[in-house]
């Protein structure tokens, strides 16, 4: 799996809104091209794209990718395995619950807006 040059501590993520993929691959111990094809295989892995195609990888996709470093290198989970672990821990909510969410949340600063106006 990982040699013991590799099985180091990974530095802490610094407190900024966007890293390259050459920041991320220095914090995630891998390497740019492993990045690039992640991001194929994990559906959760969606990095902000500008200028030409660029990467713009935010804090929470520093903390997948290190997740599924772990599954990958650590545990010895397969991709397949490791995209099904991902997906149970972490399950993505329904279009149809993520609008009645939405609604519900604008209904409820529609109820605040009503009182504060009141006031």
């Amino acid at each position: 799996m990982l040699d013991s040059s590799e099985n180091l501590e990974l530095p802490p993520i610094p407190s900024k809104r966007y890293f390259t993929i050459g920041e991320v691959s220095e914090l995630c111990a891998v390497k740019p091209h492993v990045l690039r094809y992640w991001e194929q295989e994990f559906p959760q892995l969606k990095p902000v794209k500008r200028r030409g195609n660029r990467r713009y990888y935010q804090r929470h996709d520093v903390v997948l990718i290190r997740q599924i470093r772990a599954l990958l290198y650590v545990e010895g989970f397969t991709i397949s395995g490791a995209r099904n672990k991902l997906a149970i821990d972490n399950p993505a909510p329904l279009d149809g619950d993520r609008q009645h969410a939405v609604k519900a949340l604008i209904q409820e600063l529609e109820d605040v807006l009503r009182m504060l106006k009141g006031s």
